[in-house]
């Protein structure tokens, strides 16, 4: 497959990155930043806020994976949305799949979002709402899109490949980057989350 993932010199987009050339997949890695890429990945300067490029990009890949997210240090969160939307609209009345990385909080627990909860960390709060409104914006659109939520904590650590999946709900504290995104590449290779929202942890 084409692969084409935005935020690909992050901590997460680097391992998808990772992961799919490792499977011999063709893969762009768009950064704003110009950043280092891992090996075997064909490096694009560019941002998921150009309607114009993205639409480029989606018109010549099989799938588009938007390893973005909104500011932690007080950014304008509508900046993230509306790359969202772009990316939305580059896919919509095409074949490509759209794959958005989450977040947890947006994970349900006993009937109620985990962001709502009187214990979620202050810091992560704003972040979390506006991942949270993002994934209302995918629900209520017309393409084909997958949004993968990690666990509470996730962070570098080991590829094992064994872990658990689940929907909405959490199944696990905490996950590697690297075994995140080999649960993202093996849905974009054998698809079970069409339209939907899934989760993964140990």
């Amino acid at each position: 497959m084409k692969i084409a993932v935005f935020g690909a010199s992050g901590m997460v987009g680097s391992r998808v990155a990772a992961e799919a050339v490792s499977r011999g997949h063709k893969v762009v890695g768009v950064t704003r930043s110009g950043g280092e890429l891992p090996d075997g990945v064909r490096p694009v300067r560019g941002s998921a806020n150009d309607a114009a490029a993205v639409k480029e990009l989606a018109a010549d890949s099989d799938v588009l994976v938007a390893a973005i997210g909104p500011s932690r240090t007080g950014g304008d969160h509508q900046d993230y949305l509306d790359a969202v939307d772009n990316l939305i609209g580059a896919v919509r009345g095409t074949a490509t799949r759209l794959f958005v990385v989450g977040g947890a909080g947006s994970l349900v627990v006993n009937g109620n979002r985990v962001v709502d909860g009187p214990d979620f960390p202050a810091e992560y709060k704003d972040e979390s709402l506006t991942v949270s409104q993002a994934l209302e914006n995918l629900r209520a659109s017309d393409v084909n899109w997958t949004m993968l939520s990690p666990a509470f904590v996730i962070a570098p650590g080991e590829r094992t490949g064994v872990f658990r999946l689940g929907l909405d709900e959490p199944v696990g504290d905490h996950i590697s980057a690297e075994d995140y995104a080999v649960a993202l590449i093996n849905e974009a290779e054998t698809p079970a989350h069409n339209r939907r929202r899934f989760t993964l942890g140990y």
